[in-house]
């Protein structure tokens, strides 16, 4: 009995001590579950409240939550507008459509529509040769260039003078301005034209006109925004949009004059010359002036540089004309072909001289072949005559000659182009 007794004991103290070992287990349990709490939830409550303090701030400043909703949109529209293989799907035109109201409204109120009336005298033969006169008109547009009445447009619009075996145009007899949402007829006046870059300024007698404001037409780039305002047709005030093609493209008209223009694929018809092309600001960059027309031609029209013009401007208000350098010379380009045929060097062949020009004075002789000008060589008329005009009047300009078979250096000042 003691022994059954002492087992059961035995056996109650293990038990007691397996309880033991339990409630210890348990306890060292507890430990590390608090240890765990406190390693965790709490670094964890507190970044959740830290966050919500720099957010609420964030949202607090106007601008950190302006950017903040900026950049969710833009990259909620670039992910709807662009899928997977790179390809646009959908892309709002607001945008342009915006670019071109306000470059509509800004530059409209500057544009005018010229008109022109004129005497066509008609020339026939039945009985007799006999001359039939009647009246004609020819419309345009302008560009207001100052507050109190001053207009530039293009020469070929006012300057209507031309004749051939069957007709005679006579020189303007009337020229009458309408202003934008204006229905009066303004009288106008030919204040200076200039036939070789096409440009004329005329004046109305009217302030508090709205001045077109001008861009820097040597910075536009191909692809740029560009908008032709002026009056196609006789239709007042209508846009065309497209984008700058090219700069400085070499054009040659139908008179055979040569120009350095702005190309644009914005549509330019009859009517539109004299207006402006404008940028996405609603700046002047040029003035619409030609356009190819014909079988498979589309979108090709033409601008003189607003930069080009302010020069030309200035003098045709001050003179009424342009006062460019003189040379005083007849001259025919030379090319290799022509040149080995009379025995003569490539180059400008001096055909004529006029009396008291600077080209006398310099001591030039018909048959002389000019060379190079200011140290550059010289092929043809036109290359002369862009170095000439890059210098003023009364310059010195340095120009080298073979004069049968020998080259001599002259040296010319520059006169006033009659």
């Amino acid at each position: 009995m003691e022994e059954k007794n002492n087992e059961e004991k035995k056996s109650d103290f293990k038990t007691v001590k397996s309880s033991n070992n339990i409630k210890t287990v348990k306890k060292e349990n507890e430990k590390i579950n608090l240890g765990f709490g406190r390693g965790f939830f709490i670094p964890f409550i507190s970044g959740i409240l830290g966050c919500s303090v720099v957010i609420g701030t964030c949202f607090g400043i106007p601008s950190i939550r302006e950017s903040l909703f900026k950049n969710t949109l833009n990259n909620n529209s670039n992910s709807t507008s662009e899928s997977n293989n790179g390809y646009v799907n959908e892309n709002s035109l607001s945008n342009y459509s915006d670019t071109a109201v306000y470059s509509a409204n800004k530059i409209l109120p500057s544009i005018v529509g010229i008109k022109v009336d004129y005497n066509v005298n008609s020339m026939f033969s039945m009985f007799g040769r006999q001359t039939q006169t009647s009246t004609a008109t020819a419309s345009g547009s302008g560009i207001i260039i100052s507050d109190d009445g001053y207009i530039l447009t293009n020469n070929h619009i006012v300057a209507t003078t031309s004749s051939d075996s069957y007709y005679e145009i006579s020189e303007a007899t009337k020229i009458t301005v309408t202003l934008f949402n204006d229905e009066t007829e303004y009288e106008a006046k030919i204040i200076g034209k200039d036939e070789q870059t096409d440009l004329a300024v005329i004046k109305i007698e009217k302030t508090g006109l709205s001045k077109a404001e001008f861009a820097d037409s040597d910075n536009i780039k191909v692809g740029e925004f560009a908008m032709a305002v002026g009056n196609p047709l006789g239709m007042q005030s209508s846009i065309t949009c497209g984008v700058i093609s090219a700069v400085n493209r070499e054009v040659t008209d139908s008179d055979g004059k040569n120009f350095t223009l702005i190309q644009t694929d914005a549509a330019i018809n009859s009517g539109n010359s004299g207006g402006a092309l404008v940028n996405s600001e609603g700046k002047v960059i040029g003035i619409n002036t030609l356009k190819l027309s014909g079988t498979g031609i589309e979108g090709m029209g033409f601008a003189i540089p607003i930069n080009s013009t302010t020069e030309i401007t200035s003098q045709l208000i001050q003179y009424s004309k342009v006062k460019r350098p003189y040379i005083g010379i007849t001259g025919i380009d030379l090319n290799e072909q022509t040149a080995k045929t009379y025995n003569l060097v490539v180059g400008v062949y001096v055909r004529s001289i006029e009396e008291f020009s600077a080209a006398e004075k310099a001591g030039f002789k018909n048959g002389d072949v000019i060379i190079e000008a200011d140290g550059k060589k010289i092929t043809t008329m036109d290359e002369l005559n862009e170095i000439k005009n890059s210098h003023k009047i009364g310059d010195e300009l340095k120009i080298k000659i073979n004069r049968n078979g020998e080259e001599k250096e002259l040296t010319i000042t520059l006169g006033e182009q009659p």
